[in-house]
């Protein structure tokens, strides 16, 4: 909520003391687009989508979620254009970013090779769940990491999204860190490095 994507780069990068970089994986960092975000009274961030609250029992603003839906169905078409395979493409973030990326794979692209959710939740009722209690098909793997610290997504909400996502059929681990508030820290990312490339290894297409 308000960075860029190449805010996030950098941020990372000052975590890391390097660019989260892999030899055979391309690395896109995208900024979601400036709009009037109600939390903030109407005040113009860039956020992936509104919130009526920043709460997990109140209804998601599902308009504002599907429209970046379609804009990131977008840039996952144009990797697959650019000869990238459905399956060898994860996609994630961390707190919002987190919950478009579950929207966007669990709702539109079930057919990606994973998730990734860092600090993030789905409110009680959220569309995710309804679209996976009529789902037959095998779902993208989920990678979940949060702080028990966390004062504006609580680890509650974070393990309650797990454990519902795993009722549903989704396989998902949850890496918990005490002491860590709403911030990444360098044993996270590590994990999800190498929890990235478990699941995306060099020897599946050299053309990717």
């Amino acid at each position: 909520t308000g960075d860029t994507g190449h805010g996030a780069r950098t941020w990372i990068k000052q975590i890391l003391n390097q660019d989260m970089a892999f030899q055979h994986i391309k690395v896109i960092y995208p900024t979601a687009p400036a709009r009037p975000y109600t939390p903030m009274k109407g005040a113009i961030s860039n956020v992936w989508f509104d919130r009526y609250k920043i709460c997990n029992d109140c209804p998601e603003h599902i308009e504002s979620i599907d429209s970046m839906c379609r804009g990131l169905t977008e840039l996952i078409n144009d990797e697959v254009k650019k000869g990238i395979a459905k399956n060898r493409i994860l996609i994630g973030g961390f707190s919002m970013g987190g919950g478009m990326a579950m929207h966007l794979a669990y709702r539109f692209h079930q057919d990606l090779a994973g998730v990734f959710a860092l600090s993030s939740f789905l409110n009680k009722d959220s569309a995710v769940y309804q679209a996976l209690k009529r789902n037959e098909s095998a779902l993208p793997e989920l990678f979940q990491c949060h702080g028990t610290a966390d004062e504006l997504v609580l680890y509650s909400w974070g393990e309650e999204t797990n454990k519902m996502l795993k009722s549903l059929g989704v396989s998902a681990s949850l890496h918990t860190f005490p002491n860590l508030h709403h911030e990444l820290n360098k044993t996270e990312i590590e994990k999800l490095k190498s929890w990235i490339v478990k699941k995306l290894p060099v020897e599946a297409s050299k053309a990717n």
